[in-house]
């Protein structure tokens, strides 16, 4: 008997990064108002309709909360480097069924700004060993580093309670989701019809 094909597994889900062009919450420092300082403090708490902006940026469902708080200080002559905690409580979409995920994230934050940053030649392009420097400029926008932060601290494969990874479930917006043991039936049933369809070929 002919077996009928199965469905494709859903696709990996890649990390949601900021899109450009969206209007993003922005909290900007100048660095030439806070460079004689010893360290200027940093506290990004975006609204409702900031996180709901944020959300729709990276993918979620919701962004129920989030936090950054932290600091800017100088490093070596002209650097800088902001400093903080990112806490943040994110709804996605589970990675095999679509049903809401919640997931509390509380990761620390990183980035060292560089004054006289180099980008490195074409033939020693490589994966840094540091990937928190970047090159400064007149701004140092703390919201903007939060929400990529955020956008790297998303689990990749969110899955709901008691799903288990590779079974694989199929559905279209308003319709129950088929898991593969519900599509065996209809794997079946079109065994069947190709076998007489084979029956009505040798008989003709």
């Amino acid at each position: 008997m002919t077996k009928a094909p199965k469905p494709p597994a859903p696709l990996p889900m890649e990390p949601a990064l900021p899109l450009s062009g969206v209007d993003l919450p922005s909290l900007p420092f100048k660095v030439a108002a806070i460079a004689g300082r010893t360290s200027t403090h940093v506290r990004f708490h975006p609204s409702g309709p900031e996180r709901q902006a944020i959300a729709e940026a990276l993918g979620l469902i919701s962004l129920p909360a989030m936090t950054f708080d932290g600091d800017i200080r100088p490093a070596a002559k002209r650097d800088m480097v902001l400093e903080g905690k990112l806490t943040a409580t994110v709804v996605q979409p589970c990675s095999v069924t679509l049903e809401p995920v919640t997931t509390k994230i509380a990761d620390p934050v990183r980035r060292h700004f560089i004054a006289d940053y180099k980008l490195p030649e074409a033939d020693e392009l490589e994966m840094p060993e540091d990937d928190s420097t970047e090159a400064m400029g007149e701004v140092i926008d703390a919201a903007a580093v939060a929400i990529e932060a955020l956008a790297l601290s998303l689990p990749l494969y969110p899955r709901a309670a008691g799903v288990e990874l590779g079974e694989a479930v199929f559905t279209e917006p308003g319709h129950e989701p088929l898991r593969e043991g519900d599509l065996k039936p209809f794997a079946a049933l079109a065994g069947l019809v190709l076998k007489a369809k084979d029956s009505d070929k040798g008989g003709s």
